[in-house]
């Protein structure tokens, strides 16, 4: 199971409250997957999509505001009129549902109803990416003023979701780890949330790891290759004029060096009589460099 499917089928089990967070909810399916037929006996209306645990999700929300079963559901013109008046699409003028793609503001006017809202869309368009690939949460839309309304609430909560146009839908989205987090946390998908965190530590340790290796691998790198240059000096100032043409100090630092050829300056400063700092050994070898050059030249 994909760890998209895994997010819809724990908020598919969740359940707001109050009776105002749940017909929210079904407000936000019907607005993202519902789809009205009109027959002679009326107006039908059903969820757009084989989902099992969208269309399950549906199901619950209508015995739990309305007490009544599919099959009651179906048989029924009141029960219809019902869900569409408990949602605030039936147009009382005309007597006719009015299936909207934004949801009534007046349905979104607390915290938890914009939860269970935002939880509603993502469970009729939405998907995230396998975190161990990528962080990307997305919800598809209808319009643009359906996807402005969502992004609109779900940037109430602190995030930044944004809009993209593709072919002929909206999608809002979210691209950053961290506020994926955090919408998972207000969709309350808790289980989810935790996974998701759990690959993200795992991720930022491994990068920790691989920049401290990176950099420990460039440290040694650069310090092979310096005291490759050194001895390359100190042989070729031996060759071309003796070492003991050069002044006592650079003398002994370049006998320590071709004797020592993988000690670090520090331990290159402990072996002089009297000692002498990283700084003073590094001051004396880069003396030789230019010297060897000098002869190059």
């Amino acid at each position: 199971m994909s760890f998209s499917s895994e997010v819809k089928e724990e908020l598919s089990r969740h359940l707001g409250k109050s009776r105002h967070c749940q017909t929210a909810e079904l407000a936000a399916l019907i607005a993202f997957d519902g789809k009205v037929q009109v027959s002679e006996s009326g107006c039908d209306l059903f969820l757009d999509s084989e989902n099992e645990l969208l269309n399950t999700k549906y199901d619950l929300l209508l015995k739990k505001l309305f007490d009544f079963s599919e099959e009651k559901r179906e048989k029924s013109g009141r029960e219809q009129k019902k869900i569409y008046e408990t949602v605030k699409m039936w147009d009382e003028d005309h007597q006719i549902p009015m299936i909207t793609e934004t949801v009534n503001g007046l349905l979104l006017l607390q915290g938890c109803c914009k939860r269970a809202y935002i939880r509603g869309a993502f469970l009729a368009g939405g998907s995230i990416s396998d975190p161990n690939k990528s962080y990307h949460f997305e919800i598809v839309c209808r319009t643009m003023p359906q996807a402005e309304q969502l992004r609109d609430t779900m940037n109430s909560f602190d995030v930044d979701a944004k809009i993209v146009e593709r072919k002929k839908h909206f999608v809002v989205y979210l691209k950053e780890g961290a506020q994926i987090v955090d919408i998972l946390n207000v969709m309350e998908a808790h289980v989810a949330l935790m996974n998701l965190e759990n690959v993200r530590i795992l991720k930022e340790m491994r990068n920790s790891v691989n920049r401290k290796v990176n950099c420990e691998t460039a440290n040694i790198s650069k310090t092979v290759n310096a005291a490759v240059k050194q001895l390359e000096d100190i042989t070729y100032i031996r060759e071309v004029m003796g070492l003991d043409s050069l002044p006592d100090n650079l003398k002994e630092m370049a006998l320590l060096r071709l004797e020592y050829p993988e000690a670090p300056l520090k331990e290159l400063g402990m072996y002089l009589d009297p000692p002498v700092g990283k700084s003073g050994v590094n001051h004396r070898l880069r003396k030789i460099s230019e010297i060897a050059d000098g002869l190059r030249e």
